[in-house]
């Protein structure tokens, strides 16, 4: 499976590609981060990191797309071009009818440290060893896009397990519930 992930922002977006192999085997397909330029219009600016996510999209074919959840931050504006940046990656990847996964941070951090509370410099060494990197991703913003590629690859198995078990339960909830409706009707029919 690849997985392209993206630590979302308007000045600076991080991009990851990692495949992954038997067991919890990953390999570092491509890393960068994307910039805009803070004065120039948000509109643009939209438009500048749509392009290059469909460059990504384009030349990485990924099977899937894990992105940073907006979990809670303090500034609004800085919140705002994160959920914008979101939009624009998950857009781009329903416009070619990929899957968008959506992970919070403490997700991540403990997926590749750990710790839920693993700070940036654990994430970025983690993220290192993990994938064989002769060099650390710089800046976070890459080391962080690589980290939502590993936690997805290792969380899908245990996230489609769970979807699959709620689907086989909603099913036997439907059954139980016609066959329950079914014998009231003969029983009321009886009388």
């Amino acid at each position: 499976m690849r997985v392209f992930g993206v630590d979302p922002g308007l000045t600076r977006c991080g991009f990851g590609v990692v495949d992954g192999g038997p067991g919890r085997t990953v390999r570092c397909v491509a890393v960068d981060v994307v910039r805009t330029p803070v004065d120039a219009d948000l509109a643009v600016r939209l438009l500048l990191l749509s392009d290059e996510v469909e460059r990504w999209l384009e030349r990485h074919r990924p099977d899937v797309v894990a992105i940073e959840r907006v979990f809670s931050q303090h500034n609004v504006r800085t919140a705002m071009g994160t959920a914008q940046a979101s939009g624009v990656v998950a857009l781009a990847a329903a416009r070619r009818d990929l899957p968008v996964v959506f992970h919070t941070p403490s997700e991540v951090k403990a997926a590749v440290t750990g710790s839920g509370r693993a700070d940036k410099a654990q994430v970025t060494a983690m993220v290192t060893k993990l994938l064989g990197l002769k060099t650390a991703p710089k800046p976070a913003d890459a080391a962080d896009a690589l980290a939502l590629a590993i936690c997805h690859h290792w969380r899908a198995p245990m996230r489609n397990r769970l979807e699959e078990a709620q689907r086989r339960a909603d099913e036997l909830a439907r059954t139980h519930r016609a066959r329950i409706a079914e014998a009231a009707a003969k029983q009321g029919g009886g009388r």
